[in-house]
């Protein structure tokens, strides 16, 4: 019923291809321009250590040309060669602070339109990215309305026809009874006997029941002690499994892998929950430990209610 064209727009790898552009676009954009900036203190640091030591060069210079110049018994040859040491160690020294004075302030400013830059672009792909992914999501409506729609229109469709068929069938029923004389019908048919359990049959007959009525009991009370609140976690809400791999990244969030159970917990302070994230514990964990320390945050759209 039309409705090839509008499945074919809403492919499910495009949510995956927005999120692996998102976090490219963050590496290569912001992380970047980090990147670059810090990739100079490693040289300005060896330039300052280099600076030092000509520093060290210069006063030794210094003091070893005054030391001959107040001694009793003068070398003017000595004195020379110690006061061109003298000049060249100066030099030195004054150059590479000079270069420093003039690059370190320089270095220094530079990180507000670093931070500014990285928090702009990082503001600017976050906002892109929502955007996407909010029309993709208006895509996936549009269409589940469409779908249902044309659910309805079927049903009733189908209907319709039923209603048709049982009306033409009854009055086909109607015409023949009325040309037709009316025979006796065949005689019914005979149920074959049954034949009669040994007592052997009959006792394992009436133990099979009293296992099955025994399993179903055990398997109620079960359900029942097992749903109690009892053997749930403080602050229980809700259960999720997770439909993707989620690798943690900091020491408070919970690693999920495909398939896994997670008990969703209520936060201490509703303040700190962020957009997007739950707090939980793994049912293993829980059903093994019974203990909560080892709950996490996680993203809500890694996994799906249940």
């Amino acid at each position: 019923m039309g409705t090839g064209p509008a499945l074919s727009a809403m492919d499910p790898q495009d949510t995956d291809t927005l999120w692996l552009d998102y976090h490219q676009n963050i590496a290569d954009q912001s992380v970047s321009s980090i990147d670059t900036y810090l990739t100079q203190f490693p040289d300005i640091k060896a330039r300052i250590a280099k600076r030092d030591r000509k520093m060290v060069d210069f006063d030794s210079a210094r003091h070893h040309f005054a030391s001959l110049q107040k001694g009793k018994k003068k070398d003017e040859a000595k004195i020379a060669k110690a006061e061109e040491e003298l000049g060249r160690a100066q030099r030195i020294f004054e150059e590479l602070n000079v270069e420093l004075q003039d690059e370190l302030p320089v270095l220094w400013d530079n990180r507000v339109c670093v931070y500014v830059n990285t928090f702009q672009s990082l503001a600017n792909l976050q906002e892109k990215f929502h955007k996407e992914m909010s029309k993709l999501s208006q895509n996936l409506n549009d269409i589940m309305t469409k779908l249902e729609e044309q659910r309805q229109l079927k049903r009733e469709g189908t209907a319709a026809k039923t209603q048709e068929a049982a009306k033409s069938e009854e009055a086909n029923h109607s015409e023949s009874a009325s040309s037709a004389p009316k025979r006796p019908g065949p005689p019914p048919s005979r149920p074959p006997p049954r034949l009669t359990p040994s007592p052997d049959q009959r006792a394992g007959g009436l133990l099979d029941d009293a296992n099955a009525n025994a399993a179903n009991t055990t398997t109620t009370q079960g359900a029942v002690t097992n749903g109690s609140d009892d053997q749930l976690p403080p602050g229980f809400l809700y259960k999720v499994k997770a439909v993707h791999d989620y690798a943690a990244t900091d020491g408070d969030e919970l690693e999920l892998k495909v398939g896994d159970m997670v008990l969703v917990l209520a936060f201490d302070n509703p303040d700190e929950q962020d957009d997007g994230w739950l707090l939980g514990l793994k049912e293993s964990d829980w059903v093994q430990n019974k203990d909560t320390s080892a709950k996490g945050v996680f993203p809500e759209n890694f996994t799906q209610k249940v």
